[in-house]
């Protein structure tokens, strides 16, 4: 049993956001952070490795730099790394995205009792889609918002957890989970695992190595084969100061009442 996580490096939202010209993210100029609902993905994996003893591959798509989020990874308890990245891959949207990292993962092998984990949405584009597109394309059960877990054998039953409510799905593996941060708390690197990580199998899938696959094709990978084009990417404009009114008495109330009609807020 195997479990393939599949993880991205997104910019640090703290920070400046840095757009190309044709309106795609300029990731070699931002800070870079592991996504965090990814981070709840690769927690749940290495929770089952702790438990069964399977094996955890983390899966991501990015430029060579992503490379070190990988080895931070198996720095956590990961096995092994893939790194999914080549030129013609640049600039690919969701649907773009899934065709590539579905094929990455058949080339890596999915058995009857694998999981696929990935985190729910990506905070750079929160669209959600990329994980349930990656089941599609290889014709896995999904079960999206996994808020808890157990297995038994071959199933695995999941609560979800929804906006109105919960939702309990039962699935048989091989399946595809993408998880939500009510599942658990990230655990730390090691130091052991830090001193051990750069020991551990590596990857790199180019585009030579997937090409044969066909889900790879020119026409449907890449910023030219993305079907959604991006209107206008900017960095919005810094907020101003604030202003707190103190007291609880009338004369406040009456003061933030007066306020809110001369700006037409009421």
């Amino acid at each position: 049993m195997k479990i393939i996580v599949c993880v991205k490096q997104v910019p640090d939202t703290s920070g400046k956001v840095a757009v190309n010209p044709d309106g795609t993210l300029n990731r070699a100029s931002m800070q870079t952070i592991i996504n965090p609902d990814d981070m709840n993905a690769v927690e749940a994996a290495l929770k089952m490795k702790d438990e069964t003893g399977c094996r955890v591959i983390v899966v991501t798509m990015g430029p060579p730099p992503a490379m070190g989020m990988l080895r931070e990874l198996m720095a956590m308890g990961a096995d092994d790394g893939v790194l999914v990245s080549a030129r013609e891959f640049g600039g690919s949207d969701t649907y773009a995205t899934s065709q590539i990292l579905a094929a990455a993962l058949k080339k890596i092998g999915i058995e009857k009792d694998d999981i696929v984990m990935c985190g729910r949405q990506a905070i750079d584009g929160d669209t959600a889609q990329v994980g349930p597109q990656i089941a599609e394309k290889l014709g896995l059960p999904q079960v999206t918002y996994v808020g808890e877990m157990k297995k038994t054998g071959g199933t695995i039953t999941c609560k979800r957890i929804l906006e109105d409510g919960y939702m309990t799905i039962s699935v048989k593996t091989p399946c595809l989970l993408t998880c939500i941060k009510e599942l658990n708390a990230p655990r730390y690197m090691t130091v052991r695992g830090i001193f051990e990580c750069g020991q551990k199998p590596l990857e790199t899938y180019t585009y030579e190595t997937l090409k044969d696959d066909p889900l790879i094709d020119l026409a449907t990978i890449g910023l030219k084969g993305s079907p959604t084009n991006i209107f206008k990417s900017f960095t919005p404009p810094a907020k101003g100061a604030g202003m707190m009114l103190e007291g609880d008495d009338k004369d406040t109330c009456n003061k933030l009442a007066s306020m809110l009609i001369e700006k037409h807020i009421i």
